[in-house]
């Protein structure tokens, strides 16, 4: 029995470390495929290539309702692998930014980010919100920023609907930089919420 166990162990030790170490991979060569580096250009191609591959062993394109797929994902999820491990640790967030629009009766547009009480809080909000770029499937990516908008709302409990709208900020490669070219803003999704003020503990 005893050898067993030892079995089990090393065999759960292997998978885990062999996660780690794909999703790190995958995640780097990404961003070297994308030029984020100062890795030559010509490069880029078998980067992207390399990140394919790495996608594969991870299960990444199989079919969203795979079961091999939906439990790679699961386990990489509880056990905090696949987001935290590209390039440094315990993380640099791809560039994803969303903004809430808050509309009131008056007519007034306010808007707002999402907000941290303390500096510390700041990576994983960030974190959080690379997290929602990623994820594929719509209801949940919807209701994840339903509860950061209801977050803003709870301080803003007059606003009639808050607009939340995710965007990424392709940022320019090094070449790119040095000829003075900007970041650019690239729409993904908009949703529209409204909630409502008599049960403030409850929204729809």
């Amino acid at each position: 029995m005893r050898h067993f166990h030892r079995r089990i162990y090393l065999v759960w030790f292997i998978a885990q470390f062999f996660l780690i170490f794909v999703v790190c991979c995958r995640d780097t060569l990404a961003l070297l495929a994308k030029g984020y580096t100062i890795s030559p250009a010509p490069l880029n191609r078998w980067w992207a290539k390399a990140e394919t591959l790495m996608a594969t062993l991870s299960g990444g394109h199989l079919r969203i309702g795979n079961p091999v797929r939906q439990a790679v994902s699961a386990y990489t999820q509880a056990a905090g692998i696949k987001f935290g491990y590209g390039f440094f640790a315990p993380n640099v967030p791809d560039s994803y930014k969303l903004v809430f629009e808050l509309h009131y009766a008056n007519g007034r547009v306010e808007y707002e980010l999402p907000r941290v009480s303390t500096s510390a809080a700041g990576l994983p909000v960030a974190t959080l919100i690379d997290s929602i770029g990623h994820i594929e499937y719509g209801p949940l990516r919807e209701l994840t920023v339903k509860m950061l908008a209801y977050a803003v709302w709870r301080e803003h409990p007059d606003a009639e609907m808050i607009r939340a709208v995710l965007g990424f900020v392709t940022l320019p490669s090094p070449e790119d930089f040095k000829r003075g070219v900007s970041e650019s803003y690239q729409f993904l999704y908009a949703y529209d919420f409204r909630f409502d003020s008599a049960d403030q503990s409850n929204p729809r």
